[in-house]
């Protein structure tokens, strides 16, 4: 499996970013497609997840800021950030856990900073 993100960057504290991920390989029906982020000292953290059900999970301090889609037949999940605050600054990596077959597959990772 192989995740390839876009997006990411430089935005001053209020604004907003979007991340987008493609998967591609093996992808079986039973999936779950997740964005995690890492700050730097910290460990990485589950920011975003979404079931191919549609069925949406997120981090408390990103409820109502962020929103997390997937569009099933082309294997993409989007992350919608908005009113990005300084301590979203992080790595954020995509995720595709497709536990049922042992597969918990990573993206490269992109940058995102906040500024104050």
């Amino acid at each position: 499996v192989q995740l390839q993100g876009v997006g990411g960057g430089l935005v001053q504290a209020g604004g907003s970013l979007r991340l987008s991920c493609e998967a591609s390989g093996s992808i079986f029906s039973i999936n779950t497609m997740a964005w995690y982020r890492q700050a730097p000292g910290k460990q990485r953290e589950l920011v975003a997840g979404i079931t191919r059900g549609g069925t949406e999970t997120y981090a408390y301090s990103v409820k109502g800021r962020f929103t997390i889609s997937r569009d099933n037949a082309k294997n993409t999940v989007t992350l919608q950030m908005n009113s990005l605050k300084p301590e979203d600054t992080a790595i954020y990596y995509c995720n595709l856990a497709q536990f049922r077959v042992g597969y918990n597959d990573w993206g490269q990772g992109t940058q995102v900073t906040v500024s104050s």
